[in-house]
């Protein structure tokens, strides 16, 4: 499947309280070539990434309905997991590693009512 919209996940053209449900799946690799297989694929982080993933976390959350659920994927391939949650908004509910040797994460989180 192809998406058939693309978006910049720091600027989401929608309002807020929008959905109840938000997957995000950023870019994961900063040290990959710019125009390699893989940043084709599934794009690149930049030298400022922690600040690009704060302000992904931060349009995920914005669009969410008050109690809405975002489901994020991280891939802990050059940055871990935790140093990606230091960037959200809010400690996820439960996560999951997606087999014993992969560095594959799945988390959930909820916004929660103001």
């Amino acid at each position: 499947m192809s998406p058939n919209v693309q978006f910049d996940y720091t600027r989401l053209p929608f309002p807020n309280n929008h959905f109840k449900l938000v997957v995000w799946d950023p870019p994961h690799l900063i040290n990959v070539g710019d125009n390699s297989w893989l940043a084709q694929k599934y794009g690149k982080l930049f030298a400022d990434w922690r600040d690009n993933l704060r302000g992904g976390f931060d349009e995920c959350f914005r669009v969410l309905e008050e109690n809405g659920i975002l489901i994020f994927k991280w891939s802990e391939a050059e940055k871990t997991t935790k140093e990606v949650l230091s960037l959200a908004p809010a400690e996820p509910l439960f996560g999951h590693t997606t087999r014993s040797k992969s560095k594959t994460n799945w988390l959930t989180f909820m916004k929660e009512t103001k």
